[in-house]
């Protein structure tokens, strides 16, 4: 199994529980996927773009640490493009 890193950035007018039901199945996705999440919290509560993503110009940053073998990443990654409320999402391996 490899490490990664995610940061995903979450659209900024969720409700407190939205946002929390949110960053719950971001982490889900990972364990269902056979991964194991080291940590995970919100990295950034409002940082502005430089330029609008889906007409935002300004989003929560969550950054997740975890481990998961290499084909998992795809099915976490189409997870992830199925919710509305993920604006973008970034996947480092970490050596």
């Amino acid at each position: 199994m490899n490490k990664y890193e995610a940061m995903v950035i979450v659209r900024p007018d969720l409700s407190d529980e939205d946002k929390k039901t949110l960053f719950k199945q971001i982490d889900e996705a990972v364990t269902k996927n056979g991964g194991q999440i080291s940590s995970s919290g919100v990295w950034a509560e409002r940082r502005k773009f430089y330029f609008p993503i889906n007409k935002f110009m300004e989003g929560i940053y969550y950054l997740a640490a975890f481990s998961a073998p290499s084909p998992a990443i795809k099915e976490i990654r189409n997870i992830y493009k199925l919710n509305e409320n993920i604006l973008r999402v970034l996947f480092t391996r970490m050596e």
